[in-house]
């Protein structure tokens, strides 16, 4: 007998659910926001990246410095919006945009 047939696959959203809860309880929704902020910083480093700017670089041009960069693109520092207009705007010549989901 063929094991795929009695394999049941799982979707990422029951996995979540199993080990952060379902949507709209506090382990989850801290599970959620947290990967938010990571993402935030890996899309800012991405961008750094493909313009090939050191985070030095990109610190001068937005009048901070590379330790605030690191700080960002890897989580522990919270970001000011008007800070992050600053890095995407004039640091990587993006343009920052925004969404509100309710």
């Amino acid at each position: 007998m063929n094991k795929a047939k009695n394999m049941k696959l799982t979707s990422f959203d029951e996995l979540l659910d199993k080990q952060y809860g379902k949507k709209g309880t506090k382990k989850r929704d801290d599970f959620e926001n947290g990967f938010e902020e990571f993402k935030l910083g890996m899309l800012i480093q991405k961008a750094r990246l493909e313009r090939g700017l050191t985070q030095e670089q990109l610190a001068e041009k937005c009048g901070t410095n590379k330790s605030y960069i690191s700080k960002v693109e890897n989580n522990i520092k919270d970001v000011r919006l008007s800070t992050l207009q600053k890095i995407v705007e004039k640091g990587l010549g993006g343009k920052l945009e925004l969404g509100i989901s309710l």
